[in-house]
């Protein structure tokens, strides 16, 4: 299943760099459990961002949102 994730962090540092808005935006082909692992991660998980980002230091506000990407069938 194609999934569009979209991630904002709002009042971040990076590298010691205060940026007061960043947005990803990337689609991945995952199975509904992969998807559900993932979000049950995101939750339980206080330092989510902070522990896979390399040089992110601090998040105030973050969101994700996963959403099915619909296929045009030729």
């Amino acid at each position: 299943m194609k999934v569009k994730f979209t991630l904002n962090m709002i009042n971040l540092v990076v590298d010691d760099k205060p940026i007061n808005k960043i947005t990803f935006s990337w689609v991945s082909d995952l199975s509904q459990e992969e998807i559900l692992s993932m979000s049950k991660e995101w939750l339980k998980d206080k330092n989510f961002l902070t522990s896979r980002m390399q040089g992110l230091e601090k998040v105030g506000e973050s969101s994700l949102t996963i959403e099915p990407v619909e296929e045009i069938m030729a």
